[in-house]
């Protein structure tokens, strides 16, 4: 069958369009026809674009056209039919007919026809699936905190899906189980509104946890629309008291410092000493008790109880004051310090070995000087001697005339 050229195609569009109508309906199969068109389906989200493609083996030089799902002619060969901009010609040659269609909304969704006009007329059709994007999820709940101990319920909802979204909860990267999903279709809409319940028991350690509510959507990357919230949990003080420093000396100042991990922070604390008063110097100024002057008599256990409004609780520390010397807390300085001891003790004692050994000498040469005086003196006596009687009496000092001679001996 001829056709006529192309200006008279466009006047001719209604005549095709109920001539395909005609053929549309016929439940002719035919297999391994070179000239039978071959479509696919596509899917798209709202807002994409997609590609209708359709092809013959052969061709007989007859056109190939598409049809909307309102059986519109939209494009007859390289003619555009309808003029719609979001629709364009992207190839078209004897066996080939492909156009796109820009900005897909939900009513472009349904069957599309190509056709090729030979006797008889053959058509395939290609199912374009649009899928409504979902709206980002919104989370209720958190408006007011919780109490410790207490059970929260959060609720996820996502609007203008379609298929339904599923809702998934997490919290940081562990996936809670909530609810099923509930859906509801949107009036005169093909979309849907879905939302999800999750309730939690908390504890202070879900103080300032994320919780997660993550769409899972064909038209979504994993992760692409998502909303974090932190969970805000009120609990109790734990109350520890910390020194200014660990080594409180007499005479110093010093302070003491309660701190109380809870929430809300703890608005009023109250110190105590066990046993006993608060010693005179000390000062309390909120969470801290400071020592002007540390004595002695400062010694004992001290506590703090800090309270928040939603409870309190109490610590404690036990100050032991040291003596004003002790200074070397470093077992290195310490160390280092009797080294320093040790050296100069050695050193001391070698000087003295020294001038003790100088004293011996010394005194060893004086006497052995003395003692050879003495022995000469004899032996002049008794070389003048003509006896040995008279030798002795020289030797004792018995010449006549001559003064007696006196010795000393040390």
């Amino acid at each position: 069958m001829a056709f006529p050229s192309a200006p008279t195609a466009l006047w001719s569009v209604s005549l095709l369009a109920v001539l395909f109508a005609a053929v549309a309906h016929s439940n002719v199969v035919y297999d391994d026809d070179p000239l039978q068109p071959v479509t696919t389906d596509e899917t798209v989200s709202v807002g994409g674009m997609v590609t209708l493609t359709c092809r013959v083996a052969e061709s007989d030089n007859s056109s190939l056209q598409w049809s909307n799902t309102a059986q519109q002619t939209l494009y007859f060969g390289a003619k555009r039919a309808l003029r719609d901009h979001r629709i364009q010609l992207h190839r078209s040659t004897h066996t080939e007919l492909s156009i796109t269609i820009d900005d897909v909304q939900l009513s472009d969704e349904g069957e599309y026809t190509c056709s090729i006009f030979t006797m008889p007329v053959r058509t395939a059709r290609a199912t374009v699936t649009v899928l409504g994007v979902p709206g980002k999820p919104q989370i209720l709940g958190f408006e007011n905190p919780v109490p410790e101990g207490g059970k929260v319920t959060l609720t996820c909802t996502s609007t203008g899906s379609k298929p339904p979204a599923r809702l998934r909860w997490y919290r940081g990267n562990q996936e809670l189980e909530g609810r099923p999903n509930v859906v509801a279709p949107v009036p005169d809409d093909p979309t849907y509104n879905v939302s999800s319940e999750l309730t939690l028991e908390v504890s202070r350690s879900d103080d300032k946890a994320l919780i997660t509510c993550a769409v899972d959507h064909p038209s979504l990357a994993p992760g692409d629309k998502r909303s974090e919230q932190a969970l805000r949990v009120l609990y109790s003080p734990v109350v520890e008291i910390v020194p200014e420093s660990d080594l409180p000396r007499e005479g110093e100042r010093f302070y003491l410092h309660c701190l109380g991990n809870s929430n809300p922070e703890p608005t009023t604390y109250v110190w105590k000493k066990k046993d006993g008063e608060l010693p005179p110097l000390a000062k309390v100024d909120d969470a801290y008790l400071r020592f002007e002057m540390l004595n002695k008599s400062d010694n004992g256990v001290y506590l703090c109880q800090a309270d928040n409004g939603i409870g309190h609780s109490q610590g404690e520390y036990t100050l032991l004051v040291q003596d004003a010397a002790a200074n070397i807390t470093d077992p290195t300085a310490m160390s280092t310090s009797s080294g320093v001891d040790h050296a100069v003790i050695g050193g001391v004692v070698a000087v003295i070995v020294f001038i003790l050994l100088c004293l011996l000498i010394v005194l060893g040469r004086y006497l052995i000087r003395h003692k050879g005086t003495y022995l000469t003196h004899e032996a002049k006596g008794s070389d003048d001697a003509p006896d040995a009687d008279t030798a002795i009496i020289n030797a004792e000092g018995g010449h006549s005339g001559a003064e007696d001679k006196k010795e000393y001996f040390i």
